[in-house]
């Protein structure tokens, strides 16, 4: 049992690292990092998730989400102590539940800086990015490598 243990606990900690490696994501189809570009949705994709990510009760689940991770970091020090990946999922949350079809990648520094990567469907959603991620506590600085792709049919 005693040389079980270490095993174990090892075995946890490389499964950690290993599922910590991902970004965070709007979207199955998104790309695995902000450099990367993601095929356009087709349009019945695109009026699904906008229905689904446009409901009430998600825009509760999404914000609610965001204000018990602001709970958690008040109470676990302030900024100081923000976990990147925090950060980078308050993001992604946030843009979720106001720019519901858009495929975006999110992905945190320590320093507070923000990249973004993806596509949305028009120039009013890709204006939308900037001002929603600095909403969300710890944000200094976004990088938006976002572009404008419609939906295709």
């Amino acid at each position: 049992m005693q040389k079980l243990t270490p095993f174990v606990i090892s075995c946890l900690l490389v499964f950690g690292v290993a599922a910590c490696d991902n970004a965070s994501k709007t979207s199955e189809s998104a790309p695995a990092n902000p450099n990367e570009s993601p095929q356009a949705p087709s349009v019945q994709t695109t009026e699904a998730s906008q229905k689904d990510a446009q409901s009430e009760v998600r825009r509760r689940q999404l914000n609610e989400d965001i204000r018990a991770r602001e709970q958690r970091n008040n109470a676990t020090g302030g900024d100081t102590n923000r976990a990147t990946g925090d950060l980078a999922s308050e993001v992604r949350s946030k843009l979720e539940a106001n720019i519901p079809n858009g495929q975006l990648t999110v992905d945190a520094a320590k320093d507070g800086t923000v990249t973004v990567g993806g596509t949305v469907n028009n120039q009013q959603q890709l204006a939308k990015i900037e001002p929603l991620s600095k909403q969300i506590k710890g944000v200094k600085t976004v990088v938006n490598k976002a572009t404008v792709k419609p939906a295709t049919k």
